[in-house]
């Protein structure tokens, strides 16, 4: 498997499909994150975009590879040990996206609460803020590996799809990464501290399964 990601990432940073989704992100924070911001917030609006960004990248590295090299890969070590490693350096580009989004919110923003008058332990809203991003980034692993090939095999139907899912478990009430930014930024009113694990935990959990899904489903249609 080593060797195996070892490959993905090649033919990720090879390709060079990894900038937009990363200047886009980049943009993103820039925009979104103030100096002198509330830090609760802020980390809420970070995890937040890495859900449609996680969705483009696990895009780009299941469809990264010319059929010819996945055909080989494939008949070498197994199409669905290829279609996991492909999915695993998808989630490695987001976790990195995550760990720079957490550290530039760190860097700029104040550890207050809305109204600047309760202070917030730093260390304490980071690990919130990283585990919030995670459940996003999660989410939107589970998104990238149900919406594209082998399960939705044309780009007509798979670019849409993942879409209007990330857009959807943005927004919902009942996604899980719309309960992890919304307990940041509904404690960052009184400067309290809720750090998300149960969504973190639902998430793994659904992003587990939709790679196994998926996995498996490129072992039979390969």
């Amino acid at each position: 498997m080593t060797a195996l990601l070892r490959y993905q990432a090649a033919l990720l940073i090879g390709s060079h499909r990894w900038l937009p989704p990363v200047i886009l992100y980049a943009a993103f924070l820039a925009v979104g994150v103030q100096t002198g911001g509330p830090i609760l917030d802020a980390y809420g609006f970070a995890a937040a975009g890495l859900l449609p960004i996680t969705v483009w990248l696990t895009r780009i590295c299941v469809t990264n590879e010319p059929p010819a090299a996945r055909s080989c890969a494939a008949a070498a070590a197994g199409p669905g040990r290829v279609h996991l490693a492909a999915v695993l350096t998808a989630a490695g580009a987001s976790v990195l996206l995550a760990l720079l989004g957490t550290a530039f919110v760190a860097l700029l923003s104040d550890p207050h609460s809305s109204g600047h008058r309760v202070a917030v332990p730093v260390p304490a809203a980071t690990g919130a803020g990283l585990a919030a991003a995670l459940a996003c980034l999660l989410l939107g692993l589970a998104i990238g590996a149900l919406c594209n090939r082998p399960v939705l095999r044309s780009p007509a139907a798979a670019v849409p799809a993942g879409l209007l899912a990330a857009l959807l478990l943005s927004v919902l009430g009942a996604s899980p990464a719309n309960a992890a930014v919304s307990g940041l930024v509904t404690g960052s009113l009184d400067g309290t501290i809720h750090v998300p694990w149960l969504p973190l935990a639902a998430t793994a959990a659904i992003a587990a399964a939709a790679t196994a899904a998926a996995c498996a489903l490129s072992s039979r249609r390969t």
